[in-house]
């Protein structure tokens, strides 16, 4: 695809996160307890009573929660399980399994009663009073495990109390529904339960943050877990079949549905993510949009009565079942449809159903274990929706090689007049690819230069080389470990746990900045990568972990800078490789991160002189028409406005830093671009010093008139 767009719209995406999988096929095989890997891990820390499981979607969840709840049930003294999910459809993830045809030593079984997924009703507080009974009569019985939804769930709570759960398991699935926010119910009821310390508490979530800025736990509660983590890097490479995945988003001008015909394609079995009809992207009538979807497949033929899928023929002949979820004016044809999806017979069956059209479903939970595609119109209400939308792809089934996603967002054009509405979802959905591709790449383990190899890591056919660049790759977890310069390492062991565990979190919290992803990707003429590195996101790890030492937070800031950068130097070399054609298969990952660091000795202060959405603008340029790539960067650069005061405080900090290790201040004349912007950040506070005394605040002296060197304090707290 050459660089220029000659269309209104691209004829395909040009990925810009792409994984080959190396199907080793371990993540499939089960040991002589017949779990999986990630539930053997699991399992491994069954006795934990705070336990925290983040692991991919089709990694096992459900199952490894069988496991363990039943160990709780008959070893470890608990009276009764509970689980609880986010909507009723995903309660049949957790129906009767036979585990002892497996290896395991006790069945999984629930009693039709106590799954309350399944009994009628919503979920609201008067129809929900049965619901509410029925726990509390399940709570009073001998019976064993109870399956409801967190709506539910929080009902019962708050009218029977967190004292009547005593001694029993707990256990939230998609545990990123919760948050610490005051008002989020069962946050707060959670927080209670832990403070009270009389249940055990499992928590289960594919990704463990929000689409706000809000935290899932609060620090103290979230330091009782213990956490068990899988990659998505290591659930990929250890299918049977899938290949590769895709991660790719494009821009079209003029309607969603042209732009839907030149990306959808027919032989690729597909969810079709439709706008809601609040978003700018949708033409205000969700049945007429559904209808000129099937036309652009081709003639439709009726509907097939037993399953309520509309029938299309192509004009090659074939023949597709398309579901369509999103038209409600017939119930008793919308419920015909999703019990046609979920018929278990089925599920085996690739040829059941070609095409899934949604509005608000098939998404969380859902699974088509035969979809390749993914294909979703604009922006979604957070980056947990679409990591769950991905997740309907990368299910691992025989025959299927390749899955995709795609997110079409409309392209910000001279004639908009919301073009700044354009430009928030073009972000957003720049952010979300960037975040998955730290979510896809290997875990890091990252140590200053010369500690020596570490256990389980193969250096190579020459090993761990003193002075030199070392590369060391764990071939059971994928984990990649790399010597920095300079690397600050962390003290406490929250800290240690933080950059072992939690930097996709910190990163994520990075790429939800808007002011970060703007000047990154469309100032950069302006912006000093530093700025971005050091100074945004100093700030977002301080806000973050606010108790840590400031030593503790410079190295969570330097691990997550170091595995965004790594990751997006890592794609560039890939993609220079791929140019001369010499690209490695499943090993490409590994291989761009060496090709990166082998070009020169890695240092901290090297990768915070690189701006990390450098690849991203690469794949961003390829995919844009320039014109409108142009007036975005117009429009933001137009908005850069002097040093704000935190900014301007954290720039005098740096200083101060600069001058303990060079014994001077830094020179605002200097040629070293970050050096010159530190001295133009003292001299920004010193303006707003002299601007808050003259307006009557009390501030630091300034003898002779001149305001001083301020002394550096830290910004204030939202």
């Amino acid at each position: 695809m050459s660089d220029q767009n000659t269309n209104p719209t691209n004829a395909y995406t040009v990925p810009s996160v792409s994984i080959n999988t190396a199907r080793t096929g371990a993540s499939t095989h089960a040991n002589a307890l017949g779990m999986r890997p990630m539930q053997e891990r699991a399992y491994a820390k069954r006795g934990e009573q705070y336990l925290l499981i983040k692991a991919p979607p089709a990694s096992g969840k459900s199952r490894a929660l069988m496991f363990i709840a039943l160990d709780k049930l008959h070893n470890q003294g608990l009276q009764q399980a509970i689980i609880v999910v986010p909507e009723r459809s995903i309660g049949g993830s957790f129906a009767d399994e036979s585990l002892t045809q497996f290896g395991f030593y006790w069945d999984w079984q629930v009693s039709p009663q106590w799954n309350l997924c399944n009994a009628p009703g919503v979920d609201e507080p008067r129809v929900a009073k049965s619901k509410v009974d029925a726990v509390r009569t399940f709570l009073a019985s001998g019976e064993q495990v109870l399956v409801c939804t967190h709506a539910t769930f929080r009902f019962a709570v708050e009218e029977l109390g967190v004292e009547a759960f005593d001694n029993r398991l707990i256990a939230v699935d998609e545990f990123h529904h919760v948050s610490s926010h005051a008002d989020n119910k069962l946050g707060n009821q959670l927080g209670t339960f832990i403070a009270r310390d009389k249940v055990h508490l499992v928590a289960m979530t594919g990704s463990y943050f929000r689409g706000d800025s809000v935290a899932v736990l609060a620090p103290e509660d979230e330091a009782r877990f213990e956490t068990v983590t899988y990659t998505y890097y290591e659930q990929l490479n250890g299918y049977r079949w899938l290949k590769s995945l895709d991660i790719g988003y494009f821009f079209y001008t003029g309607r969603y549905v042209d732009a839907v015909e030149k990306v959808l394609d027919p032989a690729l079995k597909t969810i079709v993510h439709i706008p809601s009809v609040n978003s700018r992207e949708s033409l205000q009538d969700k049945e007429r949009e559904v209808n000129e979807i099937m036309n652009s497949l081709g003639e439709w033929k009726g509907v097939d009565s037993s399953t309520g899928f509309h029938l299309v023929q192509t004009p090659a002949g074939q023949t597709l079942k398309v579901a369509d979820l999103v038209d409600d004016s017939d119930p008793a044809r919308r419920t015909r449809v999703l019990s046609a999806l979920k018929d278990p017979s089925q599920k085996e069956n690739r040829d059941h159903v070609d095409v899934i059209i949604a509005l608000g479903m098939a998404k969380e939970g859902f699974d088509w274990i035969w979809c390749e595609h993914a294909l979703t119109i604009g922006y979604r209400s957070s980056l947990t929706e679409i990591v769950q939308i991905i997740g309907r792809a990368t299910r691992d089934a025989e025959g299927k090689e390749r899955a995709r996603f795609t997110n079409l967002i409309a392209e910000p054009t001279a004639e908009q007049t919301a073009v700044t509405e354009a430009v928030n979802d073009m972000l957003k959905a720049i952010s979300a690819s960037l975040l998955m591709e730290q979510v896809l790449a290997p875990r890091y383990e990252f140590t200053p230069k010369n500690t020596g190899p570490k256990e389980g890591f193969d250096y190579g056919e020459e090993g761990y080389q003193d002075d030199g660049h070392n590369i060391g790759v764990n071939k059971d977890t994928g984990q990649i470990h790399v010597e920095i310069n300079g690397l600050s390492t962390p003290q406490s062991p929250e800290a240690t746990r933080i950059c072992k565990e939690d930097l996709n979190e910190v990163v994520t919290s990075f790429l939800r900045e808007k002011t970060v992803l703007e000047r990154g990707l469309f100032d950069k003429e302006n912006t000093l990568p530093e700025e971005l590195t050091q100074l945004h996101m100093g700030k977002i790890v301080r806000e973050r972990y606010p108790d840590l030492s400031e030593e503790d937070q410079e190295a969570i800031r330097q691990h997550a800078i170091a595995a965004m950068n790594v990751t997006q130097q890592a794609k560039l070399a890939l993609a220079q490789a791929d140019a001369n054609g010499t690209t490695q298969g499943s090993t490409a990952l590994l291989d761009g991160v060496r090709r990166f660091v082998n070009v020169r000795d890695l240092d901290i202060d090297l990768i915070d002189r690189i701006n990390p959405f450098d690849a991203a603008y690469a794949v961003l340029a390829k995919t844009m028409n320039e014109k409108s790539l142009r007036q975005v960067q117009a429009s933001i650069a137009a908005k850069r406005v002097s040093i704000p005061e935190d900014e301007a405080r954290e720039l005098a900090k740096r200083a101060l830093q600069f001058k303990r290790e060079r014994e001077r201040l830094p020179d605002i004349n200097s040629p070293d671009a970050w050096e010159k912007r530190m001295a133009e950040g003292i001299a920004a506070l010193a303006r707003y010093r002299a601007q808050a005394m003259q307006s009557g605040n009390k501030g630091l002296p300034t003898p002779n008139g001149t305001p001083p060197m301020p002394k550096v304090v830290e910004p204030k707290k939202e």
